[in-house]
C-alpha cells in the first residue's frame, strides 16, 4: 500500500510515525502487510495510478475522489488531509482590493478539479461575476509564482507553499484567504481503495488514527510545526526549502490547521454541490457512495514521533 504525500493543495502534513506503521501484524490469514510511501508528481499520475489498483491509499482532491467513486472506482474518503491553506494571490502592486476587481483579468488555477478553482467560483458569485468575467487558466502550482512575476497573469489561486513563495519572495500578497473566505474550506482527503484494503483494515485503522493524531500534534506547539516542516521539506515528500514550510505555518499560525481531519457529512455534500455548480460533477453524489466515517468513528489517539 503507498500513500502519496506531494499533493500541493495545502500540505498535506499529517505524518505518521513512521517507525510504529513500518509492518502492521494483521489478523487475516494472508499475513503481515507493509505500508510505504510513495510520492507521484502530479494528481494525474496518482489518479491513474489508483484507478490501475497499484495503490491502496492516496491523499486526492476532493471533489476527484468523488467523481472516482460515482464511476465506479472502489475508492472511498475516510480522513481530511488539511483545514484552509489557499489563497488567492496578486502582484504586490495590484489595485485589486477583492476579487471583483479582477474583471477581465486572467486568473491561474492549478486544474477545475482543484478546490482551489471551487473556492475562485464560490467568491465569483459572492460578487455577482459571471464566467465571463475572469479568463481562468490551468497552470500547475509551482510555475504560478513565475507566471505572476512575468506578467503571464494578473492572480493565481493555489494551496500552500505556492502562495507563500511568491509573498516571502515580495513581488506578490495575499488577495484572499480561505481561512477567512471558506472557514470550512477541505481540499486534499485521504482515500483509500476498499478492494484492496479490505483486508488489512487494522493497517488502514493505524493509518486514520496516525493521519488524525498527528493534525492534533500539529496543533499543540510551534516545535512540532517547525519538526514537522523539517521532514515535509525532504526530497522524498515535498522536497521544498524547509524554512519556506516553516513561514506558512507561521504565517499566520492558522495559515493552514490540521487540529480537526474528522470527516464532516454537511462540509462535503456542500463541496460536492460547488463541485456540480462548476460543472466538474455532473450529478447530485450520495454521500455514502464516496465516503467511508468507520475509521473516524473508531479513532484512537496514539503517540506521535519523529526522531
Amino acid at each position: 500500500m503507498a500513500m502519496d504525500m506531494a499533493g500541493m493543495g495545502g500540505m498535506d502534513m499529517a505524518d505518521m510515525d513512521m517507525g510504529d506503521i513500518d509492518k502492521v501484524e494483521t489478523q487475516d490469514k494472508a499475513g503481515s502487510y507493509v505500508a510505504k510511501f510513495e510520492r507521484y508528481s502530479g494528481w494525474p499520475e496518482l489518479k491513474e495510478a489508483l484507478i490501475a489498483g497499484n495503490i491502496g491509499a492516496a491523499y486526492l482532491l476532493a471533489p476527484l475522489a468523488m467523481d472516482l467513486a460515482d464511476k465506479g472506482i472502489p475508492v472511498k474518503i475516510v480522513a481530511l488531509g488539511h483545514r484552509s491553506g489557499a489563497v488567492i494571490m496578486v502582484g504586490k502592486d495590484s489595485t485589486a482590493q477583492s476579487l471583483s476587481d479582477l474583471r477581465g483579468k486572467r486568473l491561474a488555477i492549478p486544474s477545475r478539479f482543484a478546490v482551489d478553482h471551487l473556492f475562485v467560483r464560490r467568491l465569483m458569485k459572492k460578487f455577482g461575476m459571471t464566467e465571463a468575467d475572469l479568463k481562468l487558466v490551468e497552470i500547475a502550482p509551482p510555475d504560478m509564482p513565475a507566471a505572476l512575476y512575468a506578467g503571464a497573469v494578473d492572480a493565481y489561486a493555489t494551496g500552500e507553499p505556492f502562495g507563500a513563495r511568491a509573498e516571502r519572495e515580495g513581488y506578490a500578497r495575499v488577495l484572499h484567504w480561505t481561512r477567512q473566505e471558506w472557514p470550512t474550506y477541505v481540499c486534499c482527503v485521504l482515500v483509500i481503495r476498499t478492494d484492496l484494503t479490505r483486508n488489512v483494515r487494522p493497517l488502514v485503522q493505524k493509518l486514520v488514527d496516525n493521519v488524525l493524531s498527528a493534525g492534533m500534534w500539529l496543533e499543540k506547539d510551534q516545535a512540532n510545526r517547525d519538526k514537522a516542516a523539517e521532514l515535509a521539506a525532504k526530497p522524498q515528500f515535498f522536497n521544498q526549502d524547509p524554512s519556506l514550510l516553516k513561514y506558512v505555518l507561521n504565517n499566520p499560525r492558522d495559515r493552514v490547521t490540521y487540529g480537526n481531519l474528522a470527516l464532516v457529512r454537511s462540509e462535503l455534500e456542500d463541496l460536492m454541490m460547488l463541485g456540480l455548480d462548476a460543472k466538474i460533477i455532473d450529478h447530485p453524489i450520495p454521500y455514502d457512495t464516496y465516503a467511508d466515517e468507520t475509521y473516524i468513528r473508531r479513532y484512537s489517539p496514539v503517540e506521535i514521533r519523529i526522531e
